[in-house]
C-alpha cells in the first residue's frame, strides 16, 4: 500500500470513529430529551392540559433554525428533524392521556 493510501485509510478511520462517537452522543441526548418530555407529558395528563403547545413549538422551530444556521446545518433538515421529534412526543403524550 502506498503512503497516500495508508494515510487516507487512517484519516477515514479517524472520521468514522468521530462519527460513531457523535452517533452515540445523539442517541443518549435524545434519550435524555425524551425522559424530560415524558415527564412533561405526565404533568400535562395530570392537569388535563393539551398534549401539544403550538406557540412553544413555533418558538422552538425558530430557535432551532437559528442554531442550525450557526452550526452550518441545513435549517430545513433541522426543522424536519424537530417536527419528527415533536410528533413522536405528542403521540406519546396522547397515548398516556387515553
Amino acid at each position: 500500500m502506498s503512503d497516500a493510501v495508508t494515510r487516507a485509510a487512517e484519516v477515514l478511520k479517524s472520521h468514522r470513529e468521530s462519527i460513531d462517537r457523535l452517533d452515540a452522543i445523539m442517541i443518549y441526548t435524545l434519550g435524555e430529551r425524551f425522559k424530560h418530555t415524558q415527564s412533561v407529558g405526565k404533568l400535562k395528563a395530570e392537569h388535563d392540559l393539551p398534549p401539544s403547545d403550538p406557540a412553544r413549538e413555533a418558538t422552538q422551530i425558530a430557535r432551532l433554525e437559528d442554531l442550525a444556521n450557526r452550526a452550518d446545518l441545513d435549517p430545513d433538515f433541522a426543522k424536519k428533524l424537530l417536527h419528527f421529534i415533536i410528533a413522536e412526543v405528542i403521540q406519546h403524550h396522547k397515548t398516556h392521556q387515553e
